[in-house]
């Protein structure tokens, strides 16, 4: 939560110096500063953000992916070790931009607070090593809440030789079952706290993320709970204020049929053409197999369209068949630069 470039690892020097600071602009389609991805657990949010910061960081800029759940989601993706609480780099991206990486940690975090406003330093350190840290945060959860998006608001806002340290922040969020309460409870404190550090820091993170820098993206699969999910997460967000950005249609599949249900005449003289077994009991089961395939990509399309009637615009995602790796979080974020 500090300004000061000696606590966060962000001097401008060597090759980062040169690059692209946010005054040039980030890519068409993702205007926001901020970029908070949500979404059902399962849905494959943290690869979705990871690839988003790929994205984002082409093109010479560098941005900062967060993560806030002590999960160590972001090393595992990038095959690092666990990252502590220290802004690292952890990849680059196309035209010579650069991804860095933070988990956040609450306590770290409040005694880093505690060092800002109060100068506390050793005793701060004292007070963590009797427990006082957690007490504070256990009897307080809010508290908790506060100074992670504390300290994700203080990155996205940071400055140096005049210029955002970072073009976009990427923050790994909570699901969306407890998105809101999560960005919300910024509000909630500054209306409990009257006075002092605590109120003004809670007002300047609310006012963040309920301005244009931030865009809450939402990611989901095409299945019914999810999809619901979603729909609730986008309303929730529109009650509260905060900005609703884009809805991710992750690991989509292309549709193999297209006019309706073969026989099993047609499917009989297909295997037969490619030199493939074609006794009753396999073409029986293949065109049970096609009429599930179709069914499935029915409800697809209405998952789809209800998706649609959101108002937000979709990005969809292809399924990555062989798995999470480099190559695949290139793929998807060149998907998501495609986005409009």
């Amino acid at each position: 939560m500090t300004d000061e470039a000696e606590h966060t690892g962000t001097h401008e020097t060597g090759p980062a110096a040169g690059r692209r600071g946010p005054g040039a602009g980030g890519p068409a389609g993702w205007p926001a500063r901020l970029h908070v991805v949500t979404g059902k657990g399962g849905t494959g949010k943290t690869t979705v953000a990871a690839a988003l910061a790929l994205a984002l960081a082409g093109g010479g800029r560098r941005t900062l992916l967060v993560e806030v759940e002590g999960r160590q989601g972001i090393a595992q993706l990038f095959d690092t070790p666990p990252l502590p609480y220290e802004e690292r780099h952890i990849a680059d991206a196309p035209g010579g931009g650069e991804v860095r990486a933070l988990a956040v940690d609450a306590e770290e975090a409040l005694l880093e607070y505690l060092d800002l406003f109060y100068k506390l330093g050793r005793a701060g350190r004292a007070l963590a090593k009797v427990g006082a840290v957690d007490f504070a945060t256990t009897i307080a959860p809010g508290l908790r809440d506060v100074l992670l998006t504390g300290k994700v608001k203080e990155a996205t806002t940071r400055s140096a030789d005049g210029r955002r340290v970072y073009s976009a922040v990427v923050l790994d969020a909570p699901p969306t079952g407890r998105i809101g309460r999560f960005l919300n409870v910024t509000a909630e404190t500054a209306r409990l706290a009257k006075v002092g550090p605590i109120k003004s820091q809670s007002e300047g993170v609310a006012a963040v993320l309920r301005s244009p820098m931030t865009a809450v993206h939402v990611v989901t699969l095409l299945e019914e709970m999810p999809v619901q999910e979603t729909s609730d997460a986008v309303m929730e967000l529109a009650t509260l204020g905060i900005p609703a950005g884009k809805v991710v249609i992750n690991a989509t599949r292309p549709p193999l049929l297209a006019d309706g249900t073969p026989s099993q005449a047609e499917l009989r003289r297909g295997l037969v053409a490619a030199g493939l077994p074609a006794d009753r009991a396999t073409v029986a089961g293949l065109h049970a197999e096609v009429r599930d395939h179709l069914t499935r990509q029915a409800i697809e399309e209405s998952l789809r369209a209800d998706l649609a009637e959101l108002g937000r615009p979709l990005v969809e995602l292809p399924l990555l068949p062989d798995g999470v790796d480099r190559a695949g979080l290139d793929l998807l974020a060149a998907a998501l630069l495609s986005a409009r």
